[in-house]
């Protein structure tokens, strides 16, 4: 029975080094500063902190790679989650969407904080100073209320 976790114990150690050869690209886009949401609508500063804070490593080209990005399978793990992130919503682009799509987009921002589905729950695992306040998801919620409903979309 030793014997046998032993050599389950030394299979896991080496495929665990093995996999550490088989990285994800973790490279950031550039900014045109002129596809940005600050580009597309009015953030306020205080917004735009909490956005920095909360959401932009998952939903901006600016994202900051922790220590863990450089281990597997956790590289993975984040790599999926900024990929999705930047699909669902992606501040760097924000002003080439459709008028539509940045107002539903605005809306589901609150849709998102309210209920503390965003941040992550996985992500603030580490990023404590990402967790959102109730004055901070009212700021944002009240920031996106306002910013949609200037949007005009064409007919």
């Amino acid at each position: 029975m030793k014997k046998a976790l032993k050599i389950i114990a030394i299979v896991i150690f080496l495929g665990f080094i093995i996999i550490q050869f088989f990285r994800p690209g973790f490279t950031n886009p550039p900014v045109n500063p002129d596809e940005t949401l600050e580009a597309a609508i009015t953030v306020p500063e205080n917004v735009k902190a909490i956005l920095s804070r909360s959401c932009a490593d998952c939903h901006s080209h600016e994202t900051k790679y922790p220590w863990y990005s450089k281990i597997q399978p956790s590289a993975w793990f984040l790599k999926d989650h900024i990929d999705e992130g930047r699909r669902e919503l992606n501040f760097s682009v924000f002003k080439t969407y459709e008028p539509r799509r940045q107002r539903r987009k605005l809306s589901e921002i609150c849709e998102q904080v309210q209920p503390r589905q965003m941040p992550l729950p996985s992500y603030l695992w580490i990023h404590w100073d990402a967790k959102l306040s109730g004055e901070e998801i009212k700021t944002l919620c009240d920031w996106a209320e306002a910013e949609s409903a200037k949007i005009v979309e064409p007919k």
